[in-house]
């Protein structure tokens, strides 16, 4: 109902989606610019080391310098003083590059140059010692390469004695000042950290509240909606199948199903006039007539017959409200006779239009064979079984070999179908929104519902593997499909490994029993778990068939005429006994269904 419609529509994912895209943007944000942050301030912190080792070591550096002056000032030998001088020179060129790296930034020594204003004004304050100290230093180096005597550069040896004491002073407030910025830079990196700790974990927090929880509210209520749907559907179908009129119309249903699917699809669409709006492809290809050619009377295509042409008219005038299914004979082009097993289906893609659904099967063969079965009936008892027993192996050796064919060409018939459905997405108006809107999601509906229905249909064909591999390959591959399509357990268990080959016509009734039973399983027992066992003796292979669904009460099946497992069994019935096997049925109400297959094995 409209009140009660999903609240999970497209407004409120529209609504999610953006706040998930806001919270999850500034989670992301704030690790990104946490990020380049930290890797700013460690960074820093990498050249904060640099500085201060450099830094220290210019203390280091000036007591050598010093130390190097005194020792040339009290060496008398003009040779030796020469030989220190080269260890004097490395000393001032290391400690001048520092001191200017440190002030001016240096990429050999990795120091970035950016001082304090605090800094540099302490090394405003050292500079004058640092020159001096560095001028008397390149004098003393100077007059010894002049050869000059001791005493001619004694001031210039006062000189730095007098301004060591006052740089080592300020250069230790250097180095400590720098030690004391590394620390506060630190300090803010921890308090940076923590704040964007807890404004990343308020983010997480507030899209718990607010995107999270009201999300979970919102799906758990839409879940609780759907399971209490679920509930009223079910006692809705209970009810409906107690009524004679659906039983009726439900046996109808499953007998055109049964034939849609194991004989060949032809499908087209006309109006209530019996207009074709369009055809198949298989349908064009059997009668000889574009698929493209609209406007055609469905009646004139079948049959050149004019009787043939007015019982088809009077079907669908007289049901193309109510639906009906049956046998009609057809007459084509060139004069050929064709049986066809057909649904009319009635079908509103919009309001104000109306349409029918054309569902068919050719059963030219089967119809033939059914005619020289009731021929038949004049002969003697025991002539007359044994001819409708080969008469029915025929029916259903035709009928694998139509499956075959039909396996084959299903993806153009699903292609046309598609094609159909293609034009009337084209011939939607859409300067009218509200219509359209309308018929695209009744059109998207039919669209998934008549792929799915092919699928099936495809499915049930006979599979490749029955053919090329046998009936365990091929149960194994009915089981897996059909639990993947379904979404039930359902398991196949080879108890003695059993590979062997059967005839041809053996495969094909065991598979289709196998399947009869599974499907029954999936249909009406509201089974969960089914488990297919397969075991072999010399003269046995037994397959037993158990689910854990409802169950029934086997002595009331033959009774029933509502599609509940009676016409089931008859088909499973019957072809077993093309076989020469025994088909055993054991259910209980509440505890489930065991379907037991014992067939021969020709030595």
């Amino acid at each position: 109902m409209a009140s009660n419609r999903n609240s999970l529509d497209q407004s409120t994912f529209e609504r999610l989606r953006r706040l998930y895209i806001i919270a999850l943007s500034a989670i992301a944000l704030s690790v990104i610019v946490s990020q380049i942050l930290i890797r700013k301030h460690l960074k820093d912190q990498e050249s904060d080391s640099g500085v201060i080792n450099v830094a220290g070591r210019q203390r280091m550096l000036s007591q050598k310098l010093t130390k190097e002056i005194l020792s040339l000032s009290t060496e008398e030998n003009l040779n030796n003083r020469k030989a220190e001088l080269g260890e004097l020179k490395q000393t001032l060129s290391l400690w001048v590059s520092s001191h200017n790296a440190l002030q001016k930034g240096s990429d050999s020594l990795g120091l970035p140059g950016t001082n304090s204003p605090v800094v540099s004004k302490m090394f405003d304050a050292i500079n004058p010692a640092f020159n001096s100290i560095k001028s008397a230093s390149e004098s003393i180096i100077s007059k010894i390469e002049n050869n000059s005597e001791v005493s001619d550069f004694i001031n210039e040896v006062d000189i730095v004695k007098q301004s060591e004491g006052d740089f080592l002073v300020k250069m230790d407030g250097i180095v400590n000042q720098y030690d004391l910025e590394a620390e506060e830079r630190v300090t803010w990196l921890r308090k940076l950290e923590m704040f964007l700790m807890f404004f990343t974990l308020l983010l997480l927090s507030a899209e718990f509240l607010f995107i999270f929880w009201p999300t979970a509210k919102t799906v758990k209520k839409s879940i609780s909606e759907l399971i209490y749907a679920e509930k009223k559907a079910k006692e809705m179908a209970y009810n409906a199948d107690v009524l004679s009129e659906a039983k009726e119309k439900s046996i109808r249903e499953l007998r055109a199903l049964s034939h849609a699917m194991d004989e060949t699809l032809l499908f087209a669409r006309i109006s209530p006039s019996g207009d074709i709006l369009h055809m198949g492809n298989k349908f064009s290809k059997l009668f000889k007539l574009s698929k493209f050619n609209k406007g055609v009377n469905f009646s004139r295509m079948l049959s050149i017959n004019e009787s043939e042409q007015e019982v088809i008219d009077d079907l669908i005038s007289k049901n193309k409200k109510t639906g009906w299914q049956g046998e009609v004979k057809a007459t084509t082009k060139n004069g050929s006779d064709i049986w066809l097993e057909m649904a009319l289906i009635p079908f509103n893609p919009v309001d104000e239009r109306s349409e029918l659904l054309i569902i068919a099967s050719e059963i030219t063969k089967r119809k033939e064979g059914q005619l020289e079965i009731e021929r038949l009936t004049k002969a003697s008892f025991e002539e007359k079984m044994d001819q409708q027993k080969i008469v029915s192996s025929k029916i259903i050796e035709n009928q694998e070999k139509e499956q075959n064919r039909i396996a084959k060409d299903v993806h153009d018939g699903i292609g046309q179908m598609l094609t159909g459905l293609k034009y009337n997405l084209e011939s939607i108006n859409i300067s009218d929104i509200e219509k359209t809107a309308s018929k695209i999601e009744h059109l998207k509906e039919l669209t998934a519902n008549i792929i799915k229905g092919v699928r099936t249909a495809t499915f049930n064909l006979t599979p490749p593997e029955l053919a090329d591999h046998g009936i365990v390959p091929a149960l194994t591959k009915l089981t897996q499909e059909l639990a993947r399509l379904t979404g039930k357990e359902i398991l196949l268990f080879n108890k003695t490994d059993f590979d062997g080959r059967l005839d041809s016509l053996s495969e094909i009734n065991i598979y289709r029993i196998t399947q009869e039973a599974i499907n029954n399983a999936i249909k009406y027992a509201d089974s969960t778990h089914i488990l297919v066992s397969l075991s072999s003796s010399k003269d046995i292979l037994s397959i037993v068939i158990d689910d854990n669904g409802k169950g029934f009460d086997p002595s009331k099946v033959k009774k029933v005429k509502n599609g509940d497992g009676g016409m089931g069994m008859t088909f499973m019935r019957e072809r077993i006994k093309y076989i020469d096997g025994r088909l055993f049925l054991h259910s209980e109400i509440g505890k489930g269904t065991r379907v037991t297959l014992n067939i021969p094995l020709k030595n």
